[in-house]
């Protein structure tokens, strides 16, 4: 099995823990993990891949376990976290990956799609489909993904249980 080193990378303002293995250079394969998960969610498929002459990088996402955790909500917007996950890249001096990602981290994987596409080369989600419809109503503001959630699966659902839910089933 490949070891996997860790190590603090300072990208996009914060400091993030990143896990590693396999060699350095391409092909290059980020692991985004979701929640209330961390970088070790992919230790089993990081050992598999390095061994297959993959470069795995999986990170602590912004807020989680060893990487930096803004005390402003107002810092964890899809852009802040898609920033982070590409000045990672520019750090590591990687150009493009394949982006493996489930739960929270697949949601990030999509919006790294769509905001940069040029540092993509191929896209595998687990759990979670693109939904960017269910958020926003034809015609109005978007609804926010907790009272999505709270309305659809009640305040026991695994992510309303941190939240406050304005909405109720």
């Amino acid at each position: 099995m490949a070891a996997i080193r860790h190590r603090t990378v300072e990208a996009n303002g914060i400091s993030m823990h990143v896990a590693e293995s396999g060699a350095e250079g391409d092909p290059a394969v980020v692991f985004l993990h979701g929640f209330p998960e961390l970088w070790y969610s992919w230790r089993h498929q990081m050992a598999h891949l390095a061994a297959r002459g993959y470069r795995c990088v999986a990170p602590d996402l912004r807020g989680y376990g060893g990487t930096a955790a803004p005390t402003d909500v107002a810092s964890y917007t899809a852009f802040h976290v898609v920033g982070d996950v590409v000045a990672l890249l520019d750090a590591l001096g990687i150009q493009k990956v394949f982006v493996v990602g489930h739960d929270w981290g697949a949601i990030i994987a999509w919006y790294l799609c769509l905001f940069r596409p040029d540092r993509v080369t191929a896209l595998v989600n687990t759990s979670v489909a693109f939904m960017r419809h269910v958020f926003i109503r034809a015609g109005a503001s978007a609804v926010k993904p907790t009272d999505y959630f709270c309305r659809n699966y009640g305040p026991t659902y695994y992510i309303c249980r941190f939240q406050v839910c304005t909405t109720t089933p």
